[in-house]
């Protein structure tokens, strides 16, 4: 019987597939990077066309390698919130996709905010007024391009996961964590809400259907025969997944385009006085487990525009040997609001700033200051967390900027608690093997699929007191100045 998982990882910044046996030995892989168009400052749009043509290349890649017969199932995984608009009939893109880091809604949501609806969104959501979410993206979009609404009935509107299981089977669902994301879904419920649909101006009928994170979703055949689609999740809850953060009050941070932290709250749907969001860890036959999330926006694509955008460094892999080429920052803030603030702060408007500068700072003390700025961000949810009653025993982390042994290490320090990295740090796929196992039938629960995980390393705290609570006071003030 096969046994082996194909996985579809649609990021931010690339798409690729990888494929999986069923002990998580990673067994072959292939990326494609993602076209980043930004039309005007806070615009963020992607080509949904290259999304699909680009994923589809990858995952025939990676199928035609692997031996015939030998798939058992297909995972996908996504980037959350972002936006598609395509026609039902012909399956071709309307319009750009809507980016999560997309802020062209903020005088929507403020206007909402002064009117009073945050507090209701919240209660039904789990989700606070802002530009990142879905739902404001959905009412822009279906307002200012008329070819929505031209379209008719024919207008299909969904999260990536969305697209792409339309352009594979034909069908029109999205899982349940990915609606969860959207502000048009009762949380409680894991239902389209009437009240929030009205609210925003959505009309249900081109929306999808909710359904499970794991199970049979239709079957594709243009990877070669027929694959059955049995795992869906958005990619921060595959990410917690992978890092098997089963059991209330385990927690993952995941290190990549933006940073996520999940703390895993069971079945009890959790609520925040301290801007942190709840959300849909997973559903399992109609079964939703909950996390309370921190979301911070700019992590590695603030590495990304040091070497891109300001040329300070040529690789993101130099930035751990710069960091450590000095002994601190010099007094050098970097606090990364490039596409605004995100929790606990929620100030989609405010703008990157780096403070502290002297003739004495150095390209050194400004690239070490954007690493630090990862642990700093993190020490700011970390108190959020905690004062809404989910405090962090340890940190499980994974993403792309994991690699980086002196970030590990900082996040421990700052943290003042363990930090646990998977030898195998690209859990979000991991994930979502996971559950296209657990779907296929290859594992009877998440806890049997769990054994996919691996090896662990730890970073444990070195860092005195006194030094802490400097970099923190040091950091507030230019959190505060940005704010400000």
């Amino acid at each position: 019987m096969p046994d082996h998982i194909l996985v579809i990882d649609e990021g931010t910044t690339s798409t690729r597939a990888m494929l999986f046996s069923a002990d998580g030995t990673p067994l072959d892989t292939e990326q494609q990077e993602l076209t980043q168009s930004y039309p005007g400052p806070g615009l963020v749009e992607h080509d949904p066309a290259e999304i699909w043509d680009k994923t589809l290349a990858c995952a025939r890649a990676v199928a035609s390698r692997a031996a015939p017969g030998s798939i058992r199932a297909i995972g996908i995984t996504n980037q959350r919130e972002t936006v598609v608009f395509w026609n039902r009939r012909t399956g071709e893109p309307l319009a750009p996709a809507i980016v999560w880091q997309d802020r062209r809604t903020a005088p929507l949501c403020r206007r909402l905010k002064e009117d009073g609806h945050e507090t209701a969104v919240q209660a039904k959501t789990g989700l606070l007024l802002d530009p990142y979410f879905s739902a404001t993206k959905i009412a822009w979009a279906c307002e200012n391009w008329p070819q929505l609404r031209e379209a008719g009935d024919d207008l299909a509107i969904g999260t990536i996961e969305s697209w792409l299981i339309f352009k594979l089977t034909g069908a029109h669902i999205t899982d349940a964590t990915n609606a969860s994301r959207t502000a048009l879904m009762a949380i409680g419920s894991g239902q389209w809400d009437d009240g929030l649909l009205s609210l925003f101006g959505v009309d249900r009928r081109h929306l999808p259907e909710i359904v499970d994170c794991a199970g049979s979703f239709g079957e594709t055949a243009l990877l070669g025969g027929s694959i059955p689609i049995c795992g869906m999740a958005g990619d921060q809850q595959a990410a917690a997944i992978g890092q098997a953060c089963l059991r209330p009050g385990d927690t993952k941070a995941t290190f990549g385009t933006g940073a996520f932290i999940l703390t895993q709250a069971g079945r009890r749907l959790p609520t925040s006085r301290h801007r942190l969001l709840s959300t849909i860890a997973w559903q399992l036959n109609g079964e939703r487990h909950y996390a309370l999330e921190g979301a911070i926006f700019v992590a590695g694509s603030l590495i990304q525009w040091l070497r891109d955008s300001v040329k300070l460094i040529r690789t993101s892999a130099e930035t751990e040997e710069i960091a450590r080429s000095v002994p601190d920052n010099g007094g050098v803030y970097l606090v990364p609001a490039l596409s605004g603030l995100g929790a606990p702060h929620w100030e989609p408007e405010a703008r990157a700033a780096i403070s502290g500068l002297s003739f004495a700072s150095t390209r050194a003390h400004i690239v070490r200051a954007a690493l630090e700025a990862m642990a700093h961000q993190a020490s700011d949810l970390k108190s959020a967390f905690a004062a809404d009653g989910q405090d962090w025993a340890k940190l499980r982390v994974d993403g792309g900027m994991m690699a980086n042994d002196w970030l590990a290490q900082d996040l421990a320090d700052m943290l003042d608690l363990e930090v646990e990295r998977p030898a195998f740090a690209e859990t979000t796929a991991l994930g979502a093997a996971m559950l296209a196992g657990v779907g296929s039938g290859l594992f009877a629960d998440l806890e049997e699929a769990a054994a996919m995980r691996g090896k662990l390393e730890s970073f444990t705290p070195k860092m005195d007191g006194k030094t802490r609570e400097t970099r923190l006071s040091g950091w507030k003030h230019a959190v505060e100045a940005v704010i400000g």
